[in-house]
């Protein structure tokens, strides 16, 4: 009996596919990870309400060598393009439709980090210490890992009714204002220096006239909306580290601010307007 080209390759792909999946990690091992990961971001929080990070306006020499800020940004961030991609893309099984507007909207967001963002930046010849950079690229490579992986091995297909599913409507309808609030927040402290200005001012413009850092506000609020849209624990993962990096910067931030500017408005919160 003869057997078309076509069966025989589907036949190869479907076997494959099922080859990588027994040889690789299971559901169960991967959780294990995932869960030890959550419980890690929260440890993490709670150090970094008492740690200070080195690296931007809050820069010192005591943690060893460091980085140039754009260079250092550059090999930070790149690292979660690479590990997502390769975990994502390494998988011989069918991807589920939803995983290519997860990935794509994480592209967009590193994109603009990675490429865009550090040189930008009106550093000052400040640099970055390499243990920072070191941590970051870590951080980023296991944030890609599990979410690249997860959606290759272990994602159900939503099909394409998940476009129309509310959690999808709301999560992205929340990332792009999170990205938005993101991108506004960072141009108006970029252009504080516009005109080869020098030093640190006090932003008055968008929702800096209610918090110190709405820029990192934009980003815990992009991040939980790609959480809900994407509807898993790696994405969940991701918010929840989100919050637990931004939310002490962000009180590093307004303690900074109001050291350095006796007229510092008093009203001003951290991160949230009117609570924190």
């Amino acid at each position: 009996m003869r057997i078309s080209q076509d069966k025989l390759l589907a036949a190869w792909i479907m076997t494959d596919a099922r080859i990588f999946y027994i040889s690789g990690m299971n559901q169960e091992v991967f959780c294990s990870i995932l869960y030890g990961w959550m419980a890690l971001a929260l440890i993490v929080f709670f150090i970094l309400l008492r740690l200070k990070v080195p690296y931007g306006r809050h820069a010192t020499d005591k943690w060893g060598p460091g980085i140039p800020n754009k260079w250092a940004w550059f090999v930070m961030e790149l690292p979660a393009l690479l590990s997502f991609s390769l975990f994502l893309f390494g998988s011989a099984k069918p991807l589920p439709y939803q995983a290519y507007v997860v990935y794509g909207l994480y592209v967009i967001h590193y994109f603009r980090r990675t490429f865009i963002y550090p040189f930008r930046l009106h550093d000052n010849g400040k640099k970055m210490p390499v243990l920072v950079v070191l941590l970051g690229i870590g951080f980023n490579v296991m944030n890609g890992f599990l979410n690249g992986y997860w959606l290759a091995n272990f994602a159900p297909d939503y099909g394409l009714d998940w476009y129309r599913d509310p959690r999808f409507i709301a999560g992205l309808s929340i990332f792009v204002v999170g990205m938005y609030l993101n991108i506004k927040s960072d141009n108006i402290v970029l252009n504080l220096r516009k005109g080869g200005k020098k030093g640190y001012y006090i932003p008055q413009q968008g929702l800096y006239r209610y918090v110190s850092a709405p820029n990192l506000l934009g980003e815990i609020i992009e991040w939980c909306g790609w959480a809900l849209l994407a509807w898993s624990l790696p994405a969940f993962s991701f918010a929840l580290w989100s919050m637990a990096n931004l939310i002490p910067r962000a009180l590093d931030h307004h303690r900074w601010y109001r050291e350095r500017f006796p007229e510092y408005p008093k009203d001003r919160k951290a991160i949230l307007p009117g609570i924190l």
